[in-house]
């Protein structure tokens, strides 16, 4: 019986051995590379902790410009990879023409949706999670005008604007919100020069405290704002540790999560397709409180954000979704 015992847990070892070796993964980061600070180094960050808990490990590749991504998603496909994981709607039209060569591949897509039966497609409500850092900016505003620094001019980035003016509103009335955006190309999310150029643009405006969802940009923005005694807020990961005790707060988007959900999943042989949406109700959104920002939000401030982020999940609050209606009634 023993014997038999022994022969079975080998044999199970065995095949779950197998099994994970039938497992390689890849991610394919956007522009601005994975230690952007931002979603970029999230999505990795997903991608280590699925290596970390499994001793699996991952292919990535950075690509410098959009030519690459066809030929990137290709070569991964050809290679065995599976699943492979885009990060960033850049990916989108590349992804929707090659999937279509490789059905048997499991593709995973953060930020677009592409509709096609071996794809995953996972979207946020960043425009929850920007709500509610804008009305943390209005409370901490002395000046009465805060701003939001953008990346690249597409509906995506106008939808965090959108939040965060409906955020800003709600907490004061009266309250002055700046917009800006970087620019209209992919050079957008990491063009430091141009970012530290509108903030301070934004700062001679009055702004007090500047959002920026802008990639590699935005580590310019943060900067700038520090340097001039202002406060920033951060974007996608935790980037209040940056500059400590001027970086209001982050406004959080688990890409990560996403990630290393694509990852596990397939490792479990469960890997689905087809929509997925994270927002406030399953923490696929939030914003960061830790030791570098805690100074800076009251009890009360805290408080109000809280009662907000509770009426937006029971449906109290509705916060404007500009993915769905592009006129944002702020």
């Amino acid at each position: 019986m023993k014997r038999t015992l022994l022969s079975l847990l080998a044999t199970a070892m065995m095949s779950a051995t197998a099994l994970a070796a039938d497992i390689k993964p890849a991610i394919l980061f956007d522009l601005g590379g994975k230690f952007d600070k931002s979603f970029n180094e999230a999505a990795f960050n997903g991608a280590t902790k699925f290596k970390e808990e499994t001793g699996i490990d991952f292919r990535e590749f950075e690509i410098t410009n959009d030519a690459q991504r066809e030929q990137a998603i290709r070569r991964f496909a050809r290679d065995g990879n599976n699943p492979i994981v885009m990060a960033g709607f850049n990916w989108a039209s590349s992804l929707d023409k090659v999937s279509k060569d490789y059905p048997d591949v499991d593709f995973a897509i953060i930020d677009m949706v592409v509709d096609q039966p071996n794809i995953r497609s996972t979207v946020f409500k960043q425009h929850e999670g920007s709500y509610l850092v804008g009305m943390m900016a209005a409370l901490a505003s002395k000046t009465g005008t805060v701003s939001f620094v953008g990346g690249m001019d597409v509906p995506l980035i106008r939808s965090f604007a959108c939040g965060y003016v409906g955020g800003a509103k709600a907490a004061n009335a009266d309250i002055n919100v700046i917009e800006t955006m970087t620019g209209t190309t992919p050079e957008a999310w990491n063009n430091q020069t141009k970012g530290a150029e509108i903030t301070k643009s934004q700062i001679d405006q009055g702004s007090d405290v500047i959002f920026q969802a802008a990639g590699g940009t935005g580590i310019a923005v943060l900067q700038t704002a520090a340097d001039a005694g202002k406060l920033g807020i951060g974007v996608d990961s935790n980037q209040n540790g940056m500059h400590p005790g001027s970086v209001l707060t982050s406004m959080l988007k688990r890409v990560d999560v996403a990630v290393y959900n694509a990852f596990m999943d397939a490792k479990n042989d469960s890997f689905s397709y087809g929509f997925n949406v994270l927002g406030l109700e399953n923490d696929g959104v939030g914003y960061a409180m830790d030791e570098n920002n805690a100074s800076l939000v009251s009890d009360g401030m805290k408080a109000t954000i809280e009662a907000a982020k509770a009426d937006i999940i029971s449906g109290k609050i509705t916060v404007h979704d500009y993915m769905s209606d592009n006129n944002c009634p702020y």
